[in-house]
């Protein structure tokens, strides 16, 4: 299974309340990044059978993109678990409910994204695993096992920067 990790785009400046922070969309700047990023995917031949999403905007914006890029809205999904407040367990949980031919994008936010991403790479849970995971950063990692929870390798972290590096070497 291959599952890419990517934290939603640039948003605009947190809210105070918690409510609207919720809804907090993309800015102009996040909107344009995320589409160069999704268009080099699909350029680089990466495909998804599943795209999910936090159900926060800025997080949702980015999964939209991604999947209309590929036009394939149809597999773009909202996990509630993935919210800030949302469960890493649970999110193991329903990742694992996947095969293994899988191509699963994750959209969601910090620092549950990089929890996610150490659970899954790092066997010893009590060593330190740096990890960070920009806004617009993608993580893939290859799973080799997904039960009880998943365990894999990780396979790329990309920054916006490489990115860009990327697009603008590409033909």
């Amino acid at each position: 299974m291959d599952l890419f990790i990517l934290r939603h785009g640039e948003a605009g400046k947190r809210l105070s309340s918690a409510t609207g922070d919720r809804s907090r969309p993309l800015t102009s700047t996040g909107k344009a990044e995320v589409l160069e990023e999704a268009r080099a995917l699909k350029r680089i031949g990466i495909k998804f059978n599943v795209i999910v999403t936090s159900p926060l905007k800025r997080a949702y914006e980015t999964a939209n993109i991604v999947a209309n890029i590929y036009k394939k809205n149809n597999i773009l999904k909202i996990w509630n678990e993935l919210a800030p407040e949302g469960s890493v367990t649970d999110v193991y949980q329903k990742i694992s409910q996947f095969g293994p031919e899988s191509s699963i994008l994750v959209v969601g936010h910090e620092p549950q994204l990089t929890e996610i991403t150490k659970g899954i790479i790092h066997k010893d849970k009590t060593a330190s695993c740096n990890i960070v995971l920009k806004k617009a950063g993608l993580v893939r990692i290859n799973i080799s096992k997904s039960n009880p929870s998943p365990k894999g390798e990780l396979r790329w972290l990309l920054t916006p920067r490489i990115f860009k590096a990327i697009i603008k070497s590409s033909p």
